[in-house]
């Protein structure tokens, strides 16, 4: 797990003043090591589903 911060940041706060906090993260796995195995070849010789998956996280928590 790599985690980049990018200088200081102050707190946010939204149009009513409430006090946010914002997050993105990604990630690659490989589905295989999930047990995803299924797949089926094309016509034309490739496959249907590729071995990796990205997953992207965009979340924002708000103060309550």
């Amino acid at each position: 797990v790599v985690f980049t911060v990018e200088g200081p940041t102050p707190p946010a706060r939204d149009p009513w003043g409430n006090t946010r906090l914002g997050l993105s993260a990604t990630t690659k796995i490989n589905r295989k090591d999930f047990g995803l195995t299924w797949n089926s070849t094309l016509e034309t010789g490739g496959i249907l589903v590729g071995d990796d998956v990205t997953i992207t996280l965009d979340v924002q928590f708000v103060k309550a």
